[in-house]
């Protein structure tokens, strides 16, 4: 049974976490995530220092960043101490991404350890990453990318000794024999932020390994010059480096540094915890306030700041690392391959297996057509100034020091010429997108993340007329919330008398909004996502929940009532919410809280689609039903419910399809649509051979369910979300750009998929049909402006 709820983390020293027991996220197509096991210390050093009061920080500091603790079991005392570290980190680490923390007060497993810290996770290859190859931890990989890239699981877990002699008074001047709990969170948040050492030493082999190396890592160099991350592993020659001599060779942290190469803690007997991931004690124990990151805080000592020195380093952390000394000539890039782009073709490439001891400084690529070749530093590269419709053929170099690679050769790649396109509204990315017919005109709703609002433009026979629904007052109902996540769009009455519903989620309270239109005004209320309590998927009686329900959600509107079909991600079902006319809204579970009657014990609704045809309701959704540990996906399914009644009883389930040798279905995404000949359901699948990026995209009429059709993606690029249809016409994302798929034709293979958009994006793009002037367009954020696309 899936069942994964949210829960604060919670392990002894030292402890290596197997899987995060946290809900999961859909899964990662652009990054690749582990998670964090390596946890840095900080020891109660044994020589009093004598106290001495220093001021505190000022109070108007600048504000870099916003940190959210959760509290396990600590004093309120303590609270104190740890917001007064946490504001000053706030100040000195910038993030436009909130970092939330996990602290847990109580009996460590050794009293020598005054406190413990680790990242949530480990990333690589995200949007941003200063170095695809190295693993960078959570806080500082959601900085870079400018997102979050795991929203189910902390950034940061510390643990305090409880038993620890504290200085609990709140005065800042521990007696000689008394520890500072704020200098601990100091030191301790820095271990979670990035100062901390990925490797791992084996006492009984004499081994070290570190296979997968953080940016940290990266700057620690041995005595002769060569980077850590560049030496064997598993190998003697790391052990001996863990416990001889490494020093930092960030540029800017050499520089706080007098100019001279700080070195780093690595005593001749490893420390798990502290060798490695620590200034040099014997160097640095004296030197005031750089002296934060030394192993260990004796009685009486007291920091109010990380220091100019930790400062550099950890910014030395957001740059990439120089190239280390190149061991031997690097192999050939692997799995090269050209894509289909708009008069150009778009390169992508993984690195050579021997990266890490070849150095390569460049990438050579080559259009073996006509000879012209382009250095760049890593995957992917548009080359442009091609032909449509004409072959080309690219080859791809690996180069460092000691020479030149093989050529990997890609396959053949035909340009073709995209949609045009044009712009609905300039000041706003869309995101986020809906559409649907209100009283006779097309309406569309849109997201704009520039300023966390809700919009909402309407044809008017010549021209769109935009306002704003929410996110900007706090006026009738309205929130200054951000606006941010899936939108759902409904109608019902007749004629111009219609009612327009839209539903859409507030990303700071994680509550699921409602705006309700009559072509006037508005009217607004939270539907879910503000009880007083969770409630526990196994209470048969269903009441509003404090659950966060900021997920995928999806509506359908009658004459009479509106039903809403929306994710719990804090428990990981599917619940529903029916308002009859102007009654008060009623709510069910609907999915992922057990094994009977037709239902899964899955974990639901990472994408929920719905319609109606006459009185059947038909929802569409998947299902995650096994998992590694890793917390990788190993098996899903996509799944349908329908109903012909309002009554929560009348659910009846269909798996529609499931994982096997032909197709793994892992809950990429998903679309439905409503045609003259009945349900059209469409998703995304994976083969052994690409797992877990998909490159199919599958596709049933709910009339005739078993037979499924299927295409592969191939010089398109691996598919992924967001998926949208129309029953004909499939338009689904492809390597940051978008694809169509002409479901109606009777050649499945590539000539029916046509290139839509050419500009590759760093988001997925989310995508909606919508007929103006009887002209049907596909809606999209291009270049980062709201667009109309037709072919």
């Amino acid at each position: 049974m899936v069942r994964i709820k949210r829960m604060g983390s919670f392990a002894l020293v030292g402890a290596v976490v197997l899987a995060l027991l946290t809900t999961p996220t859909a899964p990662a197509l652009t990054f690749k995530q582990i998670p964090a096991t390596a946890w840095g210390h900080i020891y109660a050093g044994a020589e009093p220092v004598t106290p001495q009061p220093q001021p505190a920080k000022s109070k108007n500091l600048e504000i870099n960043s916003k940190f959210e603790v959760k509290y396990t079991n600590f004093p309120e005392w303590a609270k104190k101490e740890v917001q007064t570290s946490i504001d000053v980190w706030a100040a000195n680490f910038k993030s436009s991404v909130v970092i939330s923390v996990e602290a847990s007060w109580g009996r460590s497993s050794s009293w020598g350890v005054l406190g413990s810290a680790r990242p949530g996770s480990f990333f690589s290859g995200f949007t941003g990453a200063p170095d695809p190859s190295l693993w960078y931890p959570s806080a500082l990989a959601n900085a870079l990318a400018g997102e979050d890239l795991d929203k189910a699981n902390p950034e940061i877990v510390i643990q305090v000794n409880s038993l620890a002699p504290w200085n609990a008074r709140g005065d800042g001047v521990p007696t000689s024999n008394e520890y500072d709990l704020q200098s601990v969170f100091l030191h301790e948040l820095a271990h979670g932020l990035g100062f901390l050492s990925n490797d791992i030493y084996d006492p009984y082999f004499g081994f070290g390994s570190l296979d997968q190396p953080t940016p940290f890592d990266a700057y620690l160099q041995t005595s002769d010059g060569r980077r850590l991350p560049d030496l064997p592993t598993p190998s003697q020659e790391l052990a001996t480096a863990f416990t001889t001599y490494l020093v930092w060779s960030g540029p800017l942290g050499i520089n706080a540094n007098g100019g001279v190469k700080p070195r780093m803690f690595t005593p001749a007997r490893y420390e798990s915890g502290s060798s490695t991931s620590h200034l040099d004690e014997a160097t640095f124990s004296s030197l005031g306030i750089d002296s934060l990151m030394t192993p260990s805080l004796d009685p009486g000592e007291v920091f109010k700041e990380p220091g100019p020195l930790l400062l550099a380093m950890m910014e030395d952390m957001r740059n990439k690392p120089p190239l280390g000394i190149s061991a031997d000539l690097p192999l050939s890039p692997r799995n090269a391959q050209a894509y289909i782009s708009d008069s150009s073709a778009l390169i992508a490439f993984d690195p050579p297996a021997n990266l890490r001891t070849a150095q390569v400084a460049e990438y050579i690529v080559k259009n073996l057509r006509t000879g012209v070749e382009r250095k760049i530093s890593s995957s992917p590269v548009l080359i442009t100034g091609l032909k449509n419709g004409v072959q080309y053929t690219f080859s791809i170099i690996a180069k460092n020091a000691l020479g030149n690679s093989e050529p990997a050769i890609t396959k053949v790649v035909v340009p073709q010429s995209s949609w045009k396109s044009s712009v609905l509204d300039s000041s706003a990315d869309g995101k986020n997108v809906a559409s649907s017919i209100f009283n006779g005109k097309p309406v569309v709703a849109y997201t704009d993340s520039k300023n966390g609002d809700l919009k909402l433009a309407t044809f008017g026979g010549k021209s769109w007329n935009k306002v704003t629904v929410d996110g900007s007052s706090r006026s009738g109902g309205r929130t200054t919330n951000t606006i941010k996540g899936d939108i759902s769009l409904c109608v019902n009455g007749t004629g111009n008398n219609q009612s327009l519903h839209i539903f859409y989620t507030d990303s700071t309270d994680k509550d699921l909004r409602y705006a309700k239109y009559n072509g006037r005004s508005f009217s607004f209320e939270t539907v879910d996502g503000d009880g007083l309590q969770v409630n526990d998927y196994e209470d048969p009686i269903r009441v509003r929940t404090a659950s966060d329900v900021s997920g995928s959600h999806a509506c359908v509107a009658s004459e009479n009532s509106l039903q809403l079909f929306y994710r719990d991600q804090t428990q990981g079902v599917l619940l529903g919410a029916v308002k009859v006319k102007s009654s008060a809204w009623r709510y069910e579970l609907i999915d992922g809280d057990r094994k009977a009657n037709g239902r899964t014990t899955g974990d639901v609704g990472f994408h929920v689609r719905a319609t109606i045809d006459g009185s059947i309701t038909y929802v569409a959704y998947d299902s995650v039903l096994s998992k590694n540990q890793k917390n990788e996906i190993t098996s899903g399914a996509v799944r349908v419910a329908t109903r012909a009644t309002l009554s929560p009883a009348a659910w009846k389930y269909q798996t529609l399809d499931i994982s096997t040798d032909d197709a793994l279905i892992f809950g990429f995404d998903l679309a439905i649509a409503q045609t003259s000949s009945g349900v059209f359901l469409t998703w995304l699948a994976a083969s052994a051979a690409t797992t877990p990026k998909p490159n199919q995209v599958r596709w049933s009429s709910l009339k005739n369910s078993t037979k499924i059709y299927k295409t592969i993606t191939g010089n398109f690029g691996a598919p992924g979300e967001f998926l949208t249809t129309d029953g004909k016409t499939t338009v689904f994302n492809c390597q940051g750009r978008l694809c169509a798929l002409d479901t109606s034709k009777k050649d499945l293979g590539q000539s029916a998929i046509r290139l839509v958009s050419s500009t590759q994006g760093s988001e997925p793009i989310q995508s909606a049909w919508v007929t103006v002037n009887k002209v049907k367009y596909l809606l999209a954020s291009i270049d980062g402006e709201l667009s109309l696309l037709k072919p």
